[in-house]
């Protein structure tokens, strides 16, 4: 199916229901129907044929999440670009990836590419359009290029389909327990791959989307949560250390959260206690990547028993260790972690080179060194390009890291290695106290 078709619905079902809110402004899933479709209208009438690329570079505003449905609608593939580039990273994104159009922020045009701004003309035109087209509805039409690197390098990353995407939506609602009867508070930015899916899941499922969009200080944070009643939030690490500062007295307001997420980077075990203690017990990491999904998810009962983890593989997902042959590994042994599921993409679009160094065998390699124990949990050890070997012994940053900040007068610490004469390498530690 198309993921748009799912608006369809909701908009008989829970018609007056909030879809998305941002400020004083809301869209009711009738209104977030009608107005897909008459984006959608409009995209084709600039004759746009589907499967065409067509970036997006815009804001944290609710046009943008209305924008991204109308582009899956209107079976085009959406090409997510940071406003907060420089013009000439936007550029290179946009040249790359062949993107056809760009939707970009007034007067933000990006030098040689075709853009259009989604300003008042925009919306005028988009209200004149027609909201009765007829949509094909395919599974197996692409739908998003998720950038995994390319600001500063090669940009790099995966052609999806609506079916890929619709898969990772289902780890969403197995694994995570996200309904319609969510509200999910996204407070970090859409065009990232967390916040993006995390918003598109919500709605599709049926639930409200409470835009609040970054920078914010926590208190502010803490009295929207209240404000919305928010059921569900998304942060990354260091913004859950930032809520961590505040006193209990202001955190009072997060009383209605059901779930607190997180992805990006591990937690210590203390502060993943902490946060449970005075955030939300619900707390859970997620383990994921761009081009495959999720991977693995922590849930508040795992990290207590395993502090050390990742958590065990999501649903639908398989995971293994293997050596520099391909080959599993047994149990307890550190090689390069690889995974495989239907939501999991299958080559880097237009980077062979890049493919045959992640893909192997319908496995992606996301880079990271990791063992499992016999309960399948996964015990992350480092990148693959940061083990350190001294005097021939293999040495994992990670585990030298974790040792580290276990310490209460450490904050935040990095291991690497140092050119050594009489070792080959040798350890060093980079500590914030």
């Amino acid at each position: 199916m198309n993921l748009a078709d799912a608006l369809e619905h909701h908009a008989r079902a829970r018609p007056d229901q909030d879809a998305l809110v941002q400020g004083e402004r809301s869209i009711s899933h009738r209104e977030l129907r009608c107005l897909v479709r008459r984006a959608a209208s409009h995209l084709r009438s600039l004759r746009l044929d589907a499967g065409e690329v067509v970036g997006v570079a815009l804001r944290d505003h609710l046009e943008h999440l209305v924008l991204l449905y109308a582009l899956a609608r209107a079976r085009l593939v959406m090409l997510p670009i940071d406003w907060r580039w420089t013009p000439g990273e936007r550029e290179r994104a946009a040249r790359h990836f062949g993107a056809r159009l760009t939707l970009v922020e007034p007067g933000a045009e990006i030098p040689g590419i075709g853009c259009i701004a989604v300003d008042s003309a925009w919306h005028r035109a988009v209200q004149q359009a027609s909201e009765d087209g007829e949509f094909e509805s395919r599974g197996d039409d692409p739908l998003l290029l998720c950038l995994s690197s390319g600001t500063t390098g090669r940009p790099k990353g995966p052609m999806l389909t609506h079916g890929q995407f619709l898969r990772r939506f289902w780890t969403h609602w197995i694994d995570l327990g996200l309904g319609s009867r969510d509200r999910y508070l996204s407070a970090t930015p859409v065009y990232f791959g967390g916040g993006r899916s995390f918003c598109m899941s919500v709605l599709f499922a049926g639930g409200t989307v409470i835009q609040f969009p970054p920078p914010w200080e926590p208190q502010a944070l803490v009295a929207e949560v209240e404000r919305r009643r928010a059921t569900s939030l998304f942060l990354v690490p260091t913004l859950l250390r930032r809520l961590l500062a505040l006193p209990d007295s202001r955190l009072a307001g997060l009383a209605s959260l059901r779930l607190l997420l997180s992805s990006g980077s591990a937690l210590g075990a203390g502060e993943r206690r902490e946060i449970r203690a005075r955030l939300c017990a619900n707390f859970c990491e997620y383990y994921a990547s761009t081009e495959g999904g999720g991977i693995s998810l922590n849930t508040p009962q795992d990290q207590e028993r395993h502090p050390e983890s990742v958590g065990r593989a999501i649903f639908g997902v398989e995971v293994e260790i293997a050596g520099e042959d391909h080959r599993a590994l047994p149990h307890g042994q550190v090689g390069r972690l690889r995974y495989r599921g239907p939501g999991c993409a299958s080559a880097f679009y237009r980077d062979a080179q890049a493919s045959a160094e992640a893909f192997h065998a319908g496995w992606f390699y996301p880079g990271d060194l990791a063992c499992r124990d016999e309960d399948g949990f996964i015990l992350l050890r480092g990148r693959a390009g940061d083990m350190i070997i001294r005097g021939g012994i293999n040495i994992y940053p990670a585990e030298i890291e974790a040792v580290l900040m276990a310490h209460p007068d450490v904050t935040d610490a990095a291991v690497l290695g140092v050119p050594s004469t009489e070792f080959g390498e040798q350890v060093a530690a980079l500590v914030c106290a």
